[in-house]
């Protein structure tokens, strides 16, 4: 198994743990809010079983299949994190055609909100492009 192979295997089981933020209790508060911070929905429960599905099998797949799918979901993720900076929404949930743009907005809390698909969207493709990417 490469190093890919491994990173991906990773992926699975930090998006199974997204997944699994409504369901721990004391992770929510009164307001539904995961860690205080974002709220989480059966849409985003669904995208990152998905995700860590499409992770698992690409891992156990090959070399190559890791590759692509750090690409293609570091890309996806990537960019929807930057999504939520501009718009306060991101695509891959479909919350910018479900809501109204909420404005571009820096502040804590939609930093901390949008830093989940910004560091795993970006290490993603830094490890697909990058020299880990290499066979070997």
């Amino acid at each position: 198994m490469t190093n890919l192979q491994k990173l991906c295997m990773g992926y699975f089981l930090a998006l199974m743990g997204a997944a699994s933020l409504n369901y721990i209790p004391g992770l929510t508060d009164e307001d539904g809010l995961a860690f205080g911070i974002f709220a989480l929905d059966i849409y985003d429960d669904a995208l990152h079983v998905a995700s860590a599905i499409w992770a698992l099998v690409a891992g156990l797949l090959s070399h190559k299949a890791a590759r692509s799918f750090l690409i293609l979901f570091g890309l996806a993720y990537l960019g929807d994190g930057v999504f939520g900076f501009f718009i306060g929404y991101g695509y891959l949930d479909l919350g910018i055609f479900t809501n109204g743009s909420a404005g571009m907005e820096f502040s804590l809390p939609r930093v901390l909100a949008n830093l989940p698909h910004l560091a795993l969207g970006g290490f993603a493709v830094w490890a697909g492009f990058g020299r880990m990417g290499r066979a070997g």
